[in-house]
């Protein structure tokens, strides 16, 4: 019985020293992110937003690195906000000494490790990126992203077979309608907040659009026309 805190204490140091460093763990997220080259997926997208009435819609998404994205509805015009598809950190990981990072610790209800990424450009989009990372897998599960213009939206992703690149099977993406501005050109019926309108309330609340995809070609290579 007397050897049980040493056992203890051994166990809590040797835990404590095979955990990776927070650069190590982005290092190895980073490297799996930069597998894919292009892809080209399809999915199914559904939108739960107040003021929007808009039927599941049949998506083809294209990717191409690092930040070359276009989604094509075959039922027409989709509110997809910027950031809703994949997380799409690639360009934000690439090169050293572009991003601070922060070690906050592990999330008690999961488990998952939360790393801070605050970048050094001052005009970069993204202000703070929380990190929520399933050690084991190298995976980003979660991710709470403060924006300059859109403000603050969070990202759950659920992974399957495609996880080996870091691509996940769903995304589902949680955002205040409040912050969020829309595109140029589409309205929705939605007021822009220049006058109030009876219905105001409903705009400050959590808006969600969830894509799930059914499969993707990886690497297969697309050509720059797409993206026009």
């Amino acid at each position: 019985m007397k050897k049980t805190p040493i056992i203890i204490f051994s166990w809590a140091l040797f835990s404590q020293l095979s955990a990776q460093t927070p650069q190590e763990l982005v290092n190895k997220i980073k490297a799996r992110l930069e597998k894919v080259n292009d892809y080209t997926a399809k999915g199914k997208l559904k939108t739960n937003v107040v003021f929007i009435k808009a039927p599941i819609a049949s998506v083809k998404v294209y990717y191409k690195r690092p930040d070359k994205m276009k989604i094509v509805n075959e039922n027409g015009i989709s509110f997809i906000p910027k950031g809703s598809v994949n997380i799409n950190l690639t360009k934000f990981l690439s090169g050293p000494g572009n991003y601070e990072i922060v070690d906050a610790g592990i999330e008690p209800s999961t488990g998952l490790r939360i790393l801070k990424l605050l970048p050094s450009d001052e005009n970069s989009e993204i202000v703070l990126s929380t990190l929520y990372i399933e050690e084991k897998t190298e995976l980003i599960k979660k991710a709470k992203n403060t924006t300059r213009d859109n403000g603050t939206y969070e990202l759950d992703m659920t992974y399957g077979k495609y996880a080996t690149y870091g691509l996940p099977d769903k995304v589902i993406f949680s955002f205040n309608t409040k912050d969020y501005k829309l595109p140029k050109g589409v309205t929705f019926d939605y007021d822009d907040g220049a006058k109030k309108t009876p219905d105001e309330s409903i705009k400050n609340k959590k808006g969600k659009v969830e894509i799930t995809y059914s499969e993707y070609l990886i690497n297969k290579g697309i050509d720059d026309g797409i993206f026009k």
